[in-house]
């Protein structure tokens, strides 16, 4: 007999979630307060495929999930009358700040076989003539009179790292609704429009879930895919005091902006990571430029407690300082009267790093923190889900003999160790979206 999983969120990690398990046998229950599935944070994500990441398995994971995105119809197995999402591989230029800069992931792309080119200054210059090639840092508040101050006296940047394969998914709702018909292929069902209430449990594990109408769903297996409410459920759940990890609410602007005058920055342009500004900005469909901040320290975060209970507006202060940086480095991008681009939060861990785990509930796992930087790796995420469920419902101790996951379309093996609630803080995180 098939078990029963209850999987709370309905975002892109959810329904992927879902669909492996779903191809595994079980029986999947998607249960979101949302009316339609990547209506969450999920919708508004700038929904990078990137590879610059701080450890070997975040790369690697993240290499593997840019795969299931070059191979989508195939994975998905099924059509959607709402078409297929779509893989922009514009490539992604990580900027250097001088010589003798050696971007760290670079042995990562080496060991993993991700190509990527060096980058002189002309050859920026040649690609993204609208670009400043200015040094521009250090960063500080836009209304620091430091800000404008002319910085060509300290020389330019010193070129760039440019990964060919990456690229984004121009629009993250209709990418979940694709999982979302895979999944009801599989035998999934979703109960949107409704919220949890309650995560219950016998003397054995997790026993079921409860409705805000009062349902109570019996389940097998309770899957965390929550989002920003990720911390809500693992209260309601009792395992926060197994996590040495935990997440917590951020609220995000990103902004969009009309390309420069005479560039057409949709086709031409490249996804940048700008450290010097502590930027990053992709192409946006209508030959648009979106732009996300990096964290500086100089600007302060806003957490959230209450996920229903958040500023959705534009801040003058963020709009002003994403766009006036921006700005520097590309002097002629039009900056409109009135601020455009979407607003939510990210689930956040303490380190940036996700957590993909059991718990000390039995039948109780985690897929969280992902917000911001795990979008592209939803096909991956699924699928390495699936196999640390179905293993550790199989008798899998996963924290003390954590589960070697292996990936289906690069040669690696990911120690799933490296996502435990249990470890320690990885230092050499960014501690900023980047991961």
């Amino acid at each position: 007999m098939s078990k029963t999983v209850v999987i709370v969120g309905a975002g892109v990690i959810g329904c992927a979630i879902a669909l492996q398990l779903g191809r595994k046998g079980y029986k999947t229950i998607n249960v979101d307060k949302n009316p339609e599935v990547g209506y969450g944070s999920t919708s508004n994500s700038c929904a990078v495929v990137r590879f610059s990441y701080s450890s070997i398995a975040t790369t690697a994971l993240a290499y593997e999930g840019y795969h299931y995105w070059k191979d989508w119809e195939n994975f998905l197995g099924v059509n959607d009358e709402r078409g297929l999402a779509e893989y922009h591989q514009c490539g992604h230029l990580m900027l250097k700040h001088s010589p003798d800069d050696r971007i760290h992931v670079l042995k990562f792309y080496e060991e993993l076989g991700i190509p990527y080119e060096e980058w002189d200054n002309a050859t920026i210059s040649e690609r993204l003539p609208v670009f400043n090639l200015n040094k521009c840092g250090p960063v500080v508040p836009v209304d620091d009179p430091e800000f404008w101050e002319e910085s060509s006296a300290n020389g330019e940047i010193a070129g760039g790292v440019f990964v060919p394969a990456a690229g984004y998914i121009g629009d993250p709702s209709l990418a979940t609704h694709n999982l979302r018909r895979a999944v009801e292929a599989a035998g999934g069902v979703f109960k949107l429009g409704r919220r949890v209430v309650g995560v219950n449990r016998s003397d054995k594990g997790v026993s079921s879930v409860e409705l805000d109408d009062g349902e109570k769903i019996a389940a097998d297996v309770v899957v965390n895919a929550a989002g920003p409410y990720s911390g809500k459920i693992n209260e309601m759940a009792g395992v926060l005091d197994g996590m040495a990890i935990k997440t917590k609410a951020l609220r995000r602007e990103v902004h969009h902006l009309p390309s420069p005058p005479d560039f057409d920055f949709e086709r031409k342009g490249v996804m940048t990571s700008d450290d010097d500004l502590y930027l990053y900005f992709r192409p946006e469909t209508g030959n648009k430029v979106t732009i996300g901040s990096g964290d500086p320290p100089c600007d302060p975060q806003v957490w959230v407690d209450d996920p229903d209970d958040f500023d959705r507006g534009f801040t003058e202060s963020q709009w002003n300082a994403q766009v006036y940086r921006a700005a520097r480095r590309i002097p002629e991008l039009p900056i409109p009267n009135n601020a455009a681009g979407v607003v939510d939060l990210y689930d956040v861990s303490d380190d940036w790093i996700p957590i993909y785990d059991c718990s000390d509930l039995p039948g109780y796992y985690m897929a969280v923190g992902t917000s911001g930087h795990q979008f592209k790796n939803a096909g991956v995420v699924g699928d390495l889900m699936a196999e640390l469920i179905d293993a550790c419902e199989n008798g899998l101790d996963h924290d003390q003999e954590p589960l070697q996951y292996e990936c289906t379309y690069i040669d690696q093996k990911i120690d799933l160790g490296v996502f435990s609630r249990r470890r320690k803080i990885h230092r050499e995180s960014s501690f900023s979206v980047r991961g």
